[in-house]
């Protein structure tokens, strides 16, 4: 006779429960069951709209089909975010994904681009960057390129609907054996001498039994936080918005390929392109503005008249000091609470069901396991928190707000990177942290900081050859993107979701 499954039990729906869900039942198919409990009385966040690039690897592990995940989640492709007034009011630049320039040799772009800059003649960085050339002009390709070997392939990623995605990862689940069970937890039971989780009890009496569970209940963290008391780094001195308003309006013609992000006097504001509508959002810190005047202020930009009431969510940015404690691994707003301002929680969703199935327990749970884990997941976070510490920081608006952000005593680990790309241009990738060595370059140049030198290599090339080298660059990308369709009709073309849905 076979042993009976490892019962691994999912608390709570949304984008992190059908994720985590979808993953295990295609992944895990014999010796474990999967049980998602969720309620239809509860709702999720669901503002999480925008990606990165890497949920094209979690959708492709799963064999989903690209334009059928499109057409069914109302998507737009999605080539990098733009920061408007960031920097300073009218200043706009792109963070967006893939290279910027081409080294030469061993010398990496941004020393030929900090020289260049020193020297008065380099443009913003997304001069030469595909990505930002074609995302500015509403350009769509996917793809080999089209007009030379030379130019690189255009990575991208989505703007979907959440709410949408999480039906579409239902289905996709309980095809694959996932066990959804309706209702609302009233009761954790533990086990006496372990203190480990055995079941969670129903409103109705019935009782959901486990051996390993996934709190997926969002900021409330009613497992990993209410019960088992794993205590929360507060990073909100570094950070200081604790607010969100999030509205919904209607569908725009331009479907313009990135996300943006509006600097506002208290905080900033996101507009993401779908295809059926447009997501739209404040988060701001709120002992600078009152609420009332965020949703005016968010109502008035919106185009169109709002489809949903504006929705409040208060937050505080910051981390479990454990993402796994006893038999409970916390994935997404459980774990922790980071901003979008860079597309970042759905990412995180990703990374944390990938460390699951890499540690994923047998009958025993080992400590060491655990530790280890939970060291992966506060670097990650943390690496990501000064990410976005940098966006802030390093601006030269003046509301007090904003001059608040300019004041605050930063992580050592971010003041040594800005210290060190400040004076020679270097940036070092540690570990396994999620932005690369040109993701920090065009924040950091973008937010106006430029090296007071540069790598000796750069500085043996003539200064007509560099000249020469940006304009190719600049002159090639150009090219490539003036063959593109617009992202209107490369989606009317390849993956528009049928009119009954959009309607």
């Amino acid at each position: 006779m076979s042993a009976d499954p490892i019962r691994i039990v999912i608390v709570g729906g949304g984008t992190a429960g059908w994720m985590t869900a979808a993953t295990l039942g295609h992944f895990l198919d014999t010796g474990y069951s999967i049980s998602l409990v969720e309620s239809d009385a509860i709702g999720t966040i669901g503002v999480g709209e925008a990606t990165i690039p890497h949920i094209r690897v979690f959708n492709s592990a799963l064999g989903i089909d690209e334009d059928d995940f499109i057409r069914a989640c109302q998507a737009t492709f999605k080539l990098g975010i733009a920061f408007d007034g960031w920097r300073h009011e009218g200043h706009s630049y792109l963070h967006a994904f893939g290279d910027v320039g081409r080294d030469v040799g061993l010398c990496a772009f941004q020393h030929l681009w900090s020289r260049a800059a020193r020297l008065g003649f380099a443009k913003d960085t997304n001069a030469y960057t595909l990505n930002a050339i074609a995302a500015r002009a509403g350009k769509m390709h996917r793809g080999d390129p089209l007009t030379g070997k030379a130019v690189p392939a255009m990575p991208y990623a989505y703007h979907f609907d959440a709410g949408l995605y999480a039906a579409f990862l239902r289905k996709f689940s309980e095809a694959r054996g996932v066990i959804r069970h309706e209702g609302t937890i009233t009761r954790v039971l533990r086990d006496g001498e372990s203190g480990d989780i055995s079941a969670v009890q129903l409103e109705f009496g019935a009782q959901i039994a486990g051996d390993l569970f996934i709190d997926c209940s969002g900021i409330r963290g009613l497992l990993i936080g209410e019960t088992l008391g794993s205590a929360y780094h507060d990073w909100s001195d570094w950070l200081l918005c604790d607010s969100a308003l999030a509205v919904q309006s209607p569908r725009v013609s331009d479907f313009t390929p990135y996300t943006r992000s509006i600097a506002h006097g208290v905080g900033w504001r996101w507009r993401i392109p779908l295809q059926h509508r447009t997501g739209n959002g404040r988060v701001y810190a709120s002992r600078f503005i009152d609420d009332d005047t965020v949703r005016a202020e968010l109502l008035g930009a919106i185009e169109g008249e709002a489809l949903t009431d504006p929705r409040l969510i208060r937050y505080t940015t910051g981390r479990r000091a454990e993402g796994w404690k006893n038999n409970v691994i916390a994935i997404g707003l459980s774990s922790g609470f980071l901003e979008p301002l860079e597309s970042t929680s759905i990412h995180l969703i990703q990374t944390a069901i990938s460390r699951v199935l890499k540690f994923l327990p047998g009958r025993v749970q080992h400590q060491a396991d655990r530790d280890e884990y939970n060291r992966q997941f506060t670097f990650e976070m943390e690496r990501i928190r000064d990410f976005i510490i940098l966006h802030y920081w390093a601006n030269q608006r003046s509301e007090p707000f904003w001059q608040a952000c300019r004041e605050v005593a930063l992580p050592d680990t971010l003041r040594h990177k800005i210290d060190l790309f400040a004076a020679t241009g270097q940036i070092y990738r540690e570990g396994e942290e999620l932005f690369s060595e040109v993701g920090w370059f065009q924040v950091l140049a973008g937010q106006g900081i430029t090296p007071a030198a540069s790598h000796g290599m750069a500085d043996t090339i003539p200064e007509a050859d560099l000249r020469d080298y940006l304009g190719m660059i600049e002159a090639l990308y150009a090219r490539e993107a003036e063959r593109y369709l617009s992202q209107a009709d490369y989606i009317a073309q390849n993956c528009a979701a049928p009119e009954r849905v959009m309607a």
